[in-house]
């Protein structure tokens, strides 16, 4: 019988990760607001003006925050299992090996690079065969994009041997 009590305590626990949300989603409105207050209404034929939807925007992000925030006083959310950091870092290393790699070692190396991090964060830690792979696949990309899209993205020295 003394065990009822707590219990009943902890699940009455609002769940902070959806008020984190809520609070971002509030922070992201009133940017939209501020900004959508300096647009000049103009007034036509229609009451409809530049500054219209941006308010409905973040005037139903409002909204979805106060739902959030409900929400997370209620415990509507599921459990959530433990977040893993491994993969998480993987991506973002990746993300990061891109971003540095883009300029001097072009496109097809810098984003088969990312494809060899990201393929290693879902747990296909082979990068000998992954790497390769991966250049080989944004080469061809690069290809499509730089030969018949005519779109203009980053040339490394692989690259350069099709130019």
């Amino acid at each position: 019988m003394n065990q009822e009590p707590v219990k009943q305590a902890e699940e009455r626990r609002p769940d902070w990760a959806a008020l984190v949300i809520a609070a971002v989603l509030v922070a992201i409105a009133a940017v939209i607001f501020a900004d959508a207050s300096r647009l000049r209404e103009v007034m036509g034929y229609s009451p409809v003006g530049p500054a219209t939807v941006p308010m409905v925007i973040a005037f139903v992000l409002v909204l979805l925050a106060v739902w959030t925030v409900f929400a997370a006083f209620r415990n509507d959310f599921p459990e959530r299992e433990k977040q893993e950091i491994s993969p998480v870092a993987w991506i973002v290393g990746g993300l990061a090996a891109q971003m540095l790699l883009l300029n001097t070692a072009g496109f097809s190396i810098a984003t088969g690079v990312l494809f060899a991090a990201t393929a290693a964060g879902f747990g296909k830690r082979r990068v000998w065969i992954s790497l390769p792979l991966g250049i080989v696949l944004c080469l061809i990309v690069w290809l499509i994009f730089a030969g018949l899209l005519q779109l203009s993205l980053p040339a490394g020295p692989l690259e350069r041997l099709f130019q």
